[in-house]
């Protein structure tokens, strides 16, 4: 009953409208952006670096928006040994884990921001230059760069645009972006 008021409201103000000689414009079509909706209720003390890492990724790229916690499209795990990793099951879908142990080493924000690439259709790049996210823990430790190159942010509004290839959504396990963590030193 409502949503027949309301249609009807609206003819009412546009017949109105149109006879006091006012144009109403047609609303801008909805944006064509995907939301991948994450999910942090495992991520531990990491659910706010997964929302700084969904930030940079909104942030910089188009037809895609990262929103917390309305879905599971990506889930967000911490865990304790074993390295942080991501398994993408489908374009923007998938899992990351955090690992703590490697995350008291390396920045959490940049192994969160740069797992998350590997959701969003990136591959490692293991070329040690902190400028590319997707250079890991090649970087060394010291590197706390969490956000994409433009070449990266491209790649992914490009993938997002719709014309990704079939490699590009198959299955993937993204491991040993990180190194090992140290022993601590007795």
């Amino acid at each position: 009953m409502t949503s027949r008021l309301s249609r009807l409201a609206v003819a009412l103000v546009a017949t109105a409208g149109a006879t006091l000689g006012v144009t109403v414009a047609n609303p801008a079509p909805a944006s064509a952006a995907m939301t991948i909706c994450y999910n942090t209720s495992q991520a531990g003390s990491y659910a706010g670096t997964a929302n700084q890492a969904a930030s940079i990724w909104n942030n910089a790229t188009v037809n895609l928006t990262l929103s917390a916690n309305c879905g599971s499209n990506l889930r967000i795990y911490q865990i304790t040994g074993g390295g942080s990793y991501a398994v993408r099951t489908s374009l923007g879908n998938g899992r990351v884990y955090i690992d703590t142990q490697q995350a008291a080493q390396y920045s959490p924000l940049r192994i969160m921001t740069h797992e998350i690439g590997h959701i969003l259709g990136l591959p490692d790049n293991y070329n040690g230059n902190c400028a590319i996210l997707m250079s890991g823990g090649s970087a060394g430790t010291s590197c706390t760069n969490p956000y994409p190159s433009t070449t990266e942010a491209n790649r992914v509004s490009s993938l997002f645009a719709g014309t990704f290839s079939a490699t590009d959504r198959n299955a993937d396990i993204f491991r040993d972006s990180w190194p090992a963590a140290l022993a601590p030193v007795s």
